[in-house]
């Protein structure tokens, strides 16, 4: 019998397989669930219109504050942030982190474009809105660092469910709060962003461990 000998630490540790599937089952079912309450939406309604007054945005200084959130979630912003990521992964000899930190953000952003169009909720009259890719892209670069500080620190799994779950809300909701702040999106589209990194960040490291494992 072959024996099946792993090369390299896991991108997801063993240990959160079950719990992050599970709160990645429900993350998806919000996702879907705000999808079709918001669909082709336009203006505040619902939750939105009890959280907030206008669309308007925030004045500054607060709106430099929010500027400097949302420059993490723009093309050179994220891609910065990536290589700095997967650099620090590649030198703690995580390759499958490295991989994941990629990986997982591109399956991130695939979601959030490819939901926009399907949803058509919009902002300021045309501006497609839901979910809001910046607070997805910020979600999942916090559950990648987390998950690579999991392996690292050897939690147990409630330590570990943690600090994954409590980085990936701070991140969440730091890039949510900017997006709605700067009259980008609707609070529900930070919590659609949210929900999408949280199912597509472990799917994909699920994956790449499934593929390198086989390799």
């Amino acid at each position: 019998m072959r024996q099946l000998v792993r090369t390299a630490p896991a991108a997801l540790p063993v240990a959160l397989r079950a719990p992050l599937a599970m709160s990645g089952a429900l993350a998806t079912a919000v996702l879907v669930a705000l999808g079709i309450l918001h669909f082709r939406d336009s203006g505040l309604t619902g939750i939105d219109a009890a959280l907030l007054p206008s669309i308007d945005g925030v004045e500054p200084p607060w709106r430099y504050v929010a500027l400097v959130f949302d420059f993490g979630g723009e093309p050179v912003g994220s891609v910065i942030l990536v290589g700095l990521i997967a650099t620090v992964c590649y030198l703690v000899h995580r390759v499958r982190t490295v991989v994941l930190t990629v990986l997982g953000v591109l399956a991130t952003v695939a979601v959030t474009t490819a939901l926009k169009p399907i949803v058509g909720r919009t902002i300021h009259g045309h501006f497609l809105s839901y979910p809001s890719g910046h607070t997805a892209l910020a979600t999942a670069l916090a559950l990648i660092v987390a998950l690579l500080l999991t392996d690292r620190l050897g939690l147990g799994r409630a330590a570990a469910m943690a600090l994954v779950l409590g980085l990936a809300l701070v991140a969440g909701v730091a890039m949510g709060w900017a997006e709605v702040a700067l009259g980008a999106h609707y609070p529900t589209d930070a919590l659609g962003g949210f929900c999408a990194a949280l199912a597509a960040v472990p799917a994909t490291a699920w994956l790449v461990d499934r593929i390198a494992d086989r390799l």
